[in-house]
């Protein structure tokens, strides 16, 4: 049958389901321990949502489980790739991932101040919680350093200097 020939409101619009962190084709999905855990949480809270729906609109409630599903489809497709990256098992002296490390910078409007950022996987990166994905250029720089040494990095528009101060994992 056409749809011109359906009730406009009986024509339901397909669910937006928001994105999970982006992840280049053919990059392998790191995570910590910790993030592989809270993506275990992640799809336990789901998929109690999903059974704890109560709508009594049958539209809303198909809307509300198709975003749920949604959701569960990407969420067990990033836990399907997952490859655990223990960070006792990296080597304590470089900055790898699963490192917080310390730097300072030498150049720039923030010159002598000290930041630590813990290199971890897309979906735990909160940059409120000082955690950088991997992949950001941050990370990429600071990836294979050691202690003592400085590394140079695209940020705020400038190139900046960072000096590696500690290095940790915990």
């Amino acid at each position: 049958m056409s749809r011109g020939f359906v009730k406009e409101e009986d024509q339901e619009e397909a669910p937006f389901i928001p994105p999970r962190a982006a992840l280049p084709p053919g990059v392998t999905n790191y995570v910590t321990p910790q993030g592989h855990k809270q993506l275990l949480e992640e799809r336990d809270i789901l998929e109690k949502e999903r059974k704890n729906i109560d709508i009594s609109s049958d539209k809303e409630k198909r809307h509300a489980t198709a975003v749920i599903n949604g959701k569960l489809n990407l969420l067990n497709e990033r836990l399907a790739s997952a490859r655990i990256l223990e960070p006792k098992e990296q080597p304590q002296d470089e900055a790898r991932f699963g490192a917080t490390v310390t730097f300072k910078f030498l150049t720039g409007n923030q010159k002598g101040q000290e930041q630590s950022f813990e290199i971890v996987g897309v979906d735990e990166a909160n940059i409120k919680a000082r955690k950088i994905a991997f992949l950001a250029p941050l990370a990429k720089a600071l990836t294979g350093s050691k202690v003592g040494d400085v590394v140079k990095v695209q940020m705020a528009g400038a190139l900046q200097k960072l000096e590696i101060l500690n290095i940790s994992y915990e």
